[in-house]
């Protein structure tokens, strides 16, 4: 604990200083190097750029990567600092060296090899980096391996007028190799290439206990913080964060936090990497903009893994915010540590290298809430300061309090500094638009409110006024949709004073025909300011619309749930996870229930229409055709928040069978954890879920 304290208060107060050797870099393609290339500080600031893996996934080809190369100009990408494209895995040739011991590039993806894409790179004024193996190559495990060849793969790489090395560590656990000691040899081959072309390397250890097995610590990626900086640009920190094709918000949360344990080893230079950017692989806009946030305060490596050139244009302004890049490229290199306690809210700082405080309010939560901090707890001390909001570019003014309205797995970014001159607008907050009971129910804290058809449900709204003056006359108006009605309860103050905030509360009735599905509840916030007239925000919150409920004696996997996640791919009706066996525990087949992977949640609207459900949970057989670890879950029925029947630890070799009341629940969650040991290989079933309603 005193050692973690320490490292907070040096990263708050600046006595944690780190500086770059000021040398010059050469251009992508030059011929012309200022220094060896262990002298150099190759990436002062996190690196930039796109990769193959995971939107290309195990085939890139030379016209795909040309053709990403092209957009990246042509969006504006590049010029954003998005300058590296990275060819991943799979590149290499069936034998991927030939008789000389050449890596070989797979004609069949890159007739022309790699030597001219990287010269087509480099035109285009970007850089190229490439892939490889720490370990051997071992047919089947991994599709090349450097181990033996570490100073010849250097001098060709470097050869191919490569800007940046990737190494992974796949064959290098086959091989039950030692990390620090393999990765420290190849680095050491890259500073001393043949070419002395300055390269970028990136210790891509993915190894994590138990998401891979049992391993030893010091084989993991999240030993690598404490060699790697000596060694490299940047490491990994802990094992990817999705699948080719798929990043979910909560694998983005548990890299950043295994990313946050060492802030200390990041510095000008060396980075600590949570891996790639996901926008629209499996997260929501509000979701990848938390992604980004984070990265940013993280001075993470911005590496994009998506398919660029089919991005929306909310994604790409994401991606190319100038005011979120500038925190991430700050050259203090800091990154940012949390500031109180863990929880579902959060808040996180990171210093400037001008003496500011980047500041992030993160809600992991599933509802919306106001998050507050102080300026005092952040590291700054006076009476005023601006606030300056990196995603709106909105500038206000607060008396020692930060705070913001933050969407569910949304995030606030701020830079905050100390303020000069004539007093600025008073930093107002206008909440969310939040459903805080139904039909005189309170919702429970934390949880998605659900409404349906012909619900009467009362919705708040809180204006805080952080400002060192008053603001006068604030007003809340509250949109719904069509059909709806919003009744206001009660009446607004005359005058918010600083430091204080208001509630308004309006009933919002649901006709009895409201259809499911997603609604928005749009709340516009007035006030006036002395000296500006009468300021305007507009904030919105999506509501859950349930489907019908059930009636009748019902199966509930046949029947439509609200939402339904799983740990990896997706829940699968009367199949085990991933569709390709039926439902089957100890040799029974079940025709009928879910099947999913750890950690998920079902949910179901009931209405208070049901009694009754039956169900039988355990581990599917498909577990024993993958190995003998993993496959440990427990399974909870929580009925609006109330824990309703909780298995404890099941593995392979059990089963449970539940018979459960449902009187008075109106929402259901069937939820899978997975034991506290990782989700590997957990592939669980709820077999059966016949309900009387």
């Amino acid at each position: 604990m005193k050692r973690h304290l320490t490292v907070l208060v040096a990263l708050l107060t600046g006595l944690l200083v780190v500086q770059a050797p000021a040398h010059a870099v050469p251009r992508a393609g030059s011929d012309t190097v200022t220094a060896p290339a262990s002298q150099q500080v190759l990436s002062p600031t996190p690196y930039m750029g796109w990769n193959t893996y995971y939107a290309l996934g195990g085939d890139p080809t030379e016209a795909e990567v040309k053709s990403v190369a092209d957009f990246l100009v042509s969006s504006g990408l590049r010029d954003a600092g998005y300058q590296y494209v990275w060819i991943d895995g799979n590149w290499a040739a069936p034998t991927p060296r030939n008789s000389a011991g050449d890596l070989v590039a797979n004609p069949d993806q890159f007739p022309n090899g790699l030597k001219p894409l990287v010269d087509y790179i480099h035109a285009k004024g970007l850089k190229a980096g490439i892939y490889t193996d720490a370990g051997p190559y071992i047919p089947g495990k991994c599709g090349l391996g450097s181990h033996g060849h570490y100073q010849h793969d250097a001098n060709q790489f470097a050869a191919w007028e490569f800007d940046a090395v990737k190494a992974d560590y796949l064959c290098g656990i086959a091989a039950d190799l030692d990390p620090k000691t393999v990765y420290t040899e190849f680095a050491q081959a890259l500073r001393n290439n043949a070419s002395k072309r300055p390269m970028i390397f990136n210790l891509c250890n993915p190894v994590t206990s138990p998401d891979w097995g049992n391993y030893p610590e010091t084989q993991q990626s999240t030993y690598s913080w404490s060699y790697a900086p000596a060694i490299a640009q940047s490491w990994r920190t802990y094992t990817d964060v999705g699948f080719v094709g798929e990043i979910k918000y909560k694998d983005v949360l548990r890299n950043y936090d295994a990313n946050a344990r060492h802030p200390e080893a990041a510095g000008p230079g060396h980075f600590n990497d949570p891996d790639y950017l996901g926008p629209e692989l499996g997260m929501s806009d509000e979701e990848f903009r938390t992604q980004m946030t984070l990265w940013s305060a993280a001075a993470a490596p911005l590496m994009i893994g998506s398919d660029v050139r089919k991005l929306s244009k909310t994604s790409l302004g994401i991606l190319s915010d100038p005011d979120v890049i500038a925190i991430d490229q700050d050259p203090a290199g800091v990154q940012a540590v949390r500031v109180g306690p863990a929880g579902t809210t959060e808040t996180w700082v990171k210093r400037l290298a001008n003496g500011d405080r980047a500041v992030v309010l993160l809600n992991r939560g599933d509802s919306p809430a106001t998050l507050t901090t102080k300026a005092s707890s952040v590291g700054l001390t006076g009476d005023r300061f601006t606030l300056k909001n990196a995603w709106t570019d909105k500038v206000t003014e607060s008396a020692g309090t930060i705070s913001a309205a933050v969407p569910a797995h949304g995030a606030a970014l701020f830079r905050v500094a100390r303020a000069t001159g004539k007093p600025g607008v008073p930093h107002v907050v206008a909440g969310l638009p939040q459903v805080t009971a139904v039909d005189g129910d309170a919702v429970a804290a934390g949880i998605a409110p659900v409404v349906a058809g012909g619900d009467h449900a009362r919705v708040e709204v809180t204006v805080r006024n952080d400002g060192a003056q008053p603001v006068f006359t604030p007003r809340v108006e509250l949109a719904v949709p069509a059909g709806w009605t919003a009744r206001p309860l009660g009446r607004a103050p005359k005058l918010l004073p600083s430091n204080r905030s208001a509630t308004l509360a309006f009933t919002v009735t649901l006709p009895a025909t409201a259809a499911p599905g997603s609604a928005a509840l749009t709340a516009t916030t007035s006030y006036e300011v002395t000296g500006k007239g009468r300021l305007r925000q507009e904030t919105a919150t999506s509501l859950v619309v349930a489907p019908a409920a059930p009636d009748g004696d019902v199966t509930l996997s046949h029947h439509d749930w609200i939402s339904a996640t799983s740990g990896w791919m997706s829940p699968t009706v009367d199949r085990s996870v991933g569709g390709w066996t039926p439902i089957s525990m100890l040799g029974q087949e079940h025709p009928t229930g879910i099947g999913v992977a750890s950690p998920s949640t079902v949910r179901y609207y009931l209405g208070d229409r049901c009694t009754r459900l039956t169900t039988t949970v355990g581990i599917d057989d498909a577990v024993r055709n993958v190995g003998p670890e993993g496959g440990t879950s427990t399974f909870q029925v929580i009925g609006d928040g109330r824990v309703l029947f909780d298995s404890g630890v099941l593995s392979r070799d059990d089963v449970r069978q539940a018979d459960i009341d449902l009187t008075g629940v109106r929402v259901l969650d069937l939820v899978v954890g997975d034991a506290g040991d990782g989700g590997y290989n957990d592939r669980a079933d709820w077999a059966g879920l016949n309900a009387t309603c």
